[in-house]
């Protein structure tokens, strides 16, 4: 990144140079006005709202639910895309009180429009919204978020946000320890009484809507102890210095609506969305299923897992780190270990451990993205050198094709239709005992820059279940690799007429194959 800017800069002084000053004097303009630095944030002054049971159906439900279940979590697997979507806008519907949502991607597409506008409704009638969203992905979204943040009861705050909001890239000219640090937690909390945790952002391709590549994910839905402990962590987060008023960077400005200029064809796609979403709402029985107390919740012990928000200040000194939270809440393999990862970067030091876990006789079984199932390449890199060691270790190794037949987590009817699939959920499954789910992928990035959380659940059959429906699919919805007798790389793909051998990462193209080994030689680990 400091390379590719510094070039820029080389650039900017060659044209000036060589008779283009103006050019010159307007790129550096562009520049400079990107070295903008961030104030601190305003302080959040409003006191912190508390609700309970006397005034809101939803807390009486819950602790209706909860009687003689002192200490646990009712939890309720969120594996279907078009059910996950549902959830989420019953709940909106269901909210009284308070709606507090925490997201690192918003998109303003179908589904981010629709849950918007649904968050409005709710705060027509009274609900106190608040939107904390990480502002790395909210390119195009300035007016969306001036519209909510324009009602009296929504408040939207940006997480370590960009300055400038038109050469927003140009900021890590000289702020690229700060933003390269993201937060990256999905929380959705409702009315302090239950919370959807997990994997998913806010966008079609989460929720299994298009002809486009869609993404496998994971939620789940938490009502009872651990609840409060999600709300407290969004407090956190809402609190923290990295979280700003959006009135503080975007100004007071006017809400404008662009005009879309949209084909008769792409309009009638357009609706055709809008219907399948409200009719999969109308289709959706969770509310009613929830509020009569007859959702199929699996009572747990379970422990929310987060990072400090200190950690997007590169502070040393924080009070929580998800990776000490998980290796604890976890504990030690005694019989097997899976990871269920999209972005796989296990580190040397990763490998060594997983290497001796495999030595002690534990069986240890990954599934991650293939490289032409996923949709961030050069993370591929730094997964790629570690193969052949985690395989001569005994390590099952299966990489998600880039289109899937069947389900691989519990089930998604969501992937029907879909041109290809990317593996996006964020799983590990330890013995028989013991889910974590949430946003976590296992690569520095989320170790040591990011933000994240995640609920880990003690559950065995849960767990049971969900290894049991997940390796039984992978065979066919996956690529095994393996070593040959030449202790070369091979993919063999499992289908109803044999086993198809791949000597090199299937169904991508030489170039792509080439860039990939490339970049495993430079030294991006850290920052992947």
């Amino acid at each position: 990144m400091i390379v590719m800017l510094k070039s820029l800069y080389l650039i900017v002084l060659a044209f000036s140079k060589r008779g283009f000053p103006l050019l010159g004097m307007l790129t550096l303009a562009a520049l400079l006005s990107a070295c903008a630095t961030l104030p601190p944030a305003e302080p959040v002054t409003e006191p912190v709202v508390h609700v309970t049971e006397t005034n809101n159906e939803l807390a009486q439900v819950v602790s209706a639910l909860r009687a003689n279940r002192d200490n646990l979590t009712g939890i309720y697997p969120l594996s279907d895309s078009h059910d996950s979507f549902a959830a989420r806008a019953s709940l909106i519907q269901a909210a009284e009180h308070t709606l507090d949502l925490q997201y690192y991607i918003w998109h303003n597409d179908v589904a981010g429009q629709l849950l918007a506008h649904a968050l409005m409704q709710a705060a027509d009638r009274g609900v106190k919204v608040r939107l904390l969203l990480d502002d790395n992905n909210t390119v195009g979204l300035d007016a969306l978020m001036l519209r909510l943040d324009a009602h009296p009861n929504i408040q939207v705050r940006l997480f370590n946000p960009f300055v400038n909001r038109k050469f927003r890239f140009m900021g890590y000219l000289t702020e690229f320890k700060r933003l390269n640090r993201r937060m990256h937690n999905k929380a959705f909390i409702v009315d302090q009484q239950a919370a959807i945790l997990g994997g998913r952002n806010i966008g079609d391709e989460y929720f299994g809507n298009g002809d486009g590549v869609m993404f496998m994910d994971l939620d789940v839905l938490a009502v009872g102890e651990v609840t409060e402990d999600v709300a407290d962590d969004f407090e956190r987060y809402w609190r923290s210095p990295s979280s700003y008023a959006l009135a503080q960077i975007l100004g007071e400005k006017k809400v404008h609506t662009p005009k879309e200029k949209l084909t008769p064809e792409a309009q009638a796609k357009r609706q055709e969305d809008r219907t399948t979403y409200l009719q999969k709402i109308k289709e959706s029985d969770f509310a009613s299923e929830l509020q009569q107390q007859r959702l199929p919740l699996q009572w747990s012990k379970a422990k929310l897992v987060s990072d400090d928000p200190a950690k997007a200040l590169g502070s040393q000194k924080i009070n929580r780190h998800i990776v000490d939270d998980l290796s604890q809440a976890l504990g030690e393999p005694k019989q097997s270990f899976l990871i269920v990862s999209p972005y796989f970067v296990p580190t040397k030091t990763g490998t060594h451990e997983l290497i001796q876990l495999a030595n002690s006789g534990i069986d240890i079984t990954i599934l991650t993205n293939s490289l032409a199932a996923t949709d961030v390449a050069p993370v591929h890199s730094g997964y790629a050198k570690y193969r052949k060691p985690l395989l001569r270790a005994g390590i099952n190794l299966y990489e998600l094709k880039p289109t899937v037949i069947k389900p691989v987590i519990f089930k998604d009817r969501g992937l029907t239709g879909s041109s290809g699939s990317s593996l996006h959920a964020k799983t590990i499954a330890v013995d028989n005992e013991t889910l974590f789910i949430g946003s976590f992928n296992m690569d520095p990035r989320s170790a040591n820059l990011n933000t994240e959380n995640g609920v880990v659940i003690h559950n065995p059959e849960l767990t049971r279940h969900f290894k049991q429906t997940l390796l039984s699919n992978v065979p066919i919805n996956a690529y095994e690799v393996q070593l040959d007798e030449q202790q070369r790389l091979v993919w063999l793909e499992h289908s109803e007429n044999g086993v198809t051998v791949y000597h090199h990462e299937p169904k991508t193209g030489w170039f792509k194959r080439t860039m990939v080994k490339f970049l495993s030689w430079l030294p991006l680990e850290p920052l992947l």
